[in-house]
């Protein structure tokens, strides 16, 4: 299987065409349900409910289970949206537009939930349940805050600044290089000693030694990542910022281990992957969207002659 490299294709379609358990890491933004029509047919994102959009990302990761290896790791990043009636094409069409973002000038409202208007879809928990009844084992469900989000107009709720990503695995043993993150010398140092310098001693003391929850390094890096969103004025479309991949990268794919988007967009999850010397792999529906990932990929193929095979 060429690595590093990206493959026009429907994730389903691309996962179906990839051996058994030869990619360690999966991690991806799949296209959020009834946001942004992309363009393209067979896009996901435009089913009419979203039942169908989480069943149909389902089948996909189903294949990804497939691809992935024993110990490999599964990352998703994935957001919600308001239940509201939607303007649409014609009578008998599901498909989501929003005219005024879209330009699109429909004809026909038509509600798309059984939910009523305003209400989240709680399209995030509803995914993560559904991956956890067909077998994937939900190991950390993690914020991405982001500090700088847009301003909201609306003024009967408070503004979203955040959105979640789902940690699974498809067995107990695994791959998992623990991350660390800073802390003060002080806090370490209180870690070992105490708040007035004796070293402890006794039960609680080789609990929590033994624990190494605290170390030189610092602590177990936490759930709530605050990460800024990041512009990159090639695309159109949202893209996740190259540090929201790097933690995962790091801890959940090994060196020289093979990382698959199978919706890599701009290609920020290959770029991450090489920059830790890591190979990747993957999918993309929209052929502009490739244009622009080899573009900002090419540098970094051309300077390590990084076309391998797994």
């Amino acid at each position: 299987m060429k690595t590093n490299t990206i493959i026009q294709t429907d994730a389903l379609k691309g996962f179906k065409s990839i051996p058994d358990e030869i990619v360690d890491c999966i991690i991806t933004s799949p296209p959020y349900w009834a946001l942004r029509d992309y363009g393209v047919e067979g896009q996901l994102g435009l089913e009419p409910t979203f039942d169908e959009y989480i069943k149909k990302l389902c089948d996909i990761f189903e294949e990804g289970k497939r691809v992935l290896k024993k110990s490999g790791t599964c990352w998703v990043n994935i957001g919600d949206t308001y239940s509201a009636t939607r303007w649409t094409n014609n009578e008998n069409s599901g498909q989501p537009i929003n005219k005024f973002r879209d330009g699109y000038r429909g004809i026909n409202p038509k509600k798309i939930t059984n939910l009523e208007d305003k209400s989240l879809c709680n399209i995030p928990a509803r995914f993560s349940i559904e991956m956890q009844n067909r077998g994937w084992i939900l190991r950390n469900v993690i914020i991405w805050y982001k500090n700088n989000c847009m301003p909201s107009s609306a003024k009967d709720r408070f503004t979203v600044d955040f959105e979640y990503m789902f940690f699974f695995v498809k067995n107990k043993k695994y791959f998992f290089e623990t991350q660390y993150e800073p802390v003060k010398p002080e806090t370490i140092q209180r870690n070992k000693y105490g708040w007035d310098g004796e070293k402890k001693t006794g039960a609680y003391s080789v609990k929590r030694d033994a624990g190494s929850f605290m170390s030189e390094q610092g602590r177990i890096k936490r759930t709530v990542w605050n990460i800024n969103t990041k512009p990159f004025k090639e695309a159109h479309f949202a893209v996740f910022p190259e540090e929201l991949v790097e933690t995962p990268i790091k801890a959940g794919c090994p060196e020289n281990g093979v990382v698959l988007d199978p919706f890599i967009g701009s290609g920020t999850t290959g770029l991450v992957a090489l920059k830790q010397n890591k190979k990747f792999i993957g999918f993309e529906i929209n052929p502009e969207y490739i244009k622009i990932a080899n573009k900002r990929l090419k540098p970094f193929l051309e300077q390590k002659k990084l076309f391998e095979v797994v």
